[in-house]
């Protein structure tokens, strides 16, 4: 069982090494598609990405074909190049939907033979908590771009989870064993896996942030200097935003009900609820931070502002997974290499 989850781990990571060649081809093609109808003055095209929602969710990122205003709309035949342009953009488009979700399959089977191998809930050190972590991260990426339609934002979230994985496959890796006796809970799983969900929707929520700054200084239809073709592609300002906050309505009550049972083992396995050993801290500062990024969201004025608050939110969080666990010293310190 051992080796059949480090074989499902390579064969997830080969796969969404694959989706993120297949994403990139989408992306260009996207940006082509984009750059073309505005390379003509009278061209108003209709982005589906700046918030209309009479089109396919699936499609968009991409313009419409003869939408209102478009200089394609003019001509049959402009009207047939742009459909045939997106239509080669949907297949790229599909087939990375198609891998991820394969790529999600080999990570969830590695998961769980991981578990069967060791026979417990596999959260018993870091390689294990990586693979659940991008396991969930993918699948709340994989369902929120199913819906909102945003394929484009596809090797902005496989880029980081690539690094992460082949960080715990090689880094992190540890052998099936058995956990540290102050593992051996039924608080493991509960309070673990709380924390690990929580973790992989702020995640994709903080990625969605730093597009959304991105966007803010680069709007639809004005980007400019070097960075305006990565740009082009992406969504407009207000839907990645939305996306974000969505995400983080989540994000917050799971970290806090993790912090709660993890207190609560704590006070069962040493004999205090709360004692600021460094993991609790920085999980507490987190969770501060996304509840400041709920408040400042919801005041006006206050948007960029408050994504501004949810990406060092994400950094804290990062920082907190390999820093806190790896190196520096602390009751949590078990999660560590050895």
């Amino acid at each position: 069982m051992s080796t059949l989850s480090d074989r499902a781990f390579q064969a997830a990571f080969l796969a969404f090494l694959v989706a993120l060649v297949l994403s990139l081809f989408y992306y260009v093609k996207a940006q082509a598609i984009v750059a073309a109808g505005r390379r003509t003055p009278a061209a108003d095209w209709e982005l589906v990405a700046a918030g209309t929602a009479s089109h396919d969710a699936q499609d968009r990122d991409l313009p419409v074909a003869g939408g209102p205003g478009s200089a394609h709309a003019a001509s049959e035949s402009g009207k047939k190049t742009l459909a045939q342009q997106q239509e080669s953009a949907r297949k790229w488009g599909g087939a990375t939907q198609s891998v991820i979700w394969l790529g999600i399959i080999f990570q969830v089977a590695a998961t769980v033979t991981r578990g069967l191998a060791v026979g417990r809930f596999p959260l018993g050190n870091m390689y294990e908590y990586m693979l659940m972590i991008t396991a969930v991260t993918m699948i709340v990426a994989a369902v929120v771009v199913q819906i909102k339609g945003s394929k484009i934002v596809w090797p902005w979230i496989l880029t980081p989870l690539l690094v992460l994985m082949f960080f715990a496959g090689t880094k992190l890796y540890a052998e099936a064993a058995p956990v540290v006796p102050a593992l051996q809970s039924y608080w493991l799983p509960i309070h673990v896996t709380s924390v690990s969900v929580g973790a992989s929707i702020g995640m994709v929520s903080g990625i969605f942030s730093v597009l959304y700054l991105l966007r803010v200084r680069q709007p639809v239809g004005r980007e400019h200097g070097l960075l305006a073709p990565v740009i082009r592609p992406l969504p407009s300002a207000q839907r990645l935003d939305r996306i974000a906050y969505r995400l983080a309505v989540f994000t917050l009550p799971l970290l806090g009900i993790g912090i709660i049972l993890g207190a609560i083992w704590a006070e069962a396995a040493w004999g205090r609820f709360w004692g600021w050993d460094p993991k609790e801290t920085f999980s507490f500062i987190t969770w501060i931070l996304y509840a400041a990024y709920l408040h400042a969201r919801a005041t006006a004025g206050w948007k960029v502002g408050a994504a501004w608050i949810n990406v060092v939110a994400l950094c804290t969080m990062v920082f907190n997974l390999f820093f806190i666990n790896l190196v520096v010293s602390g009751l949590h310190s078990y999660a560590g290499l050895n």
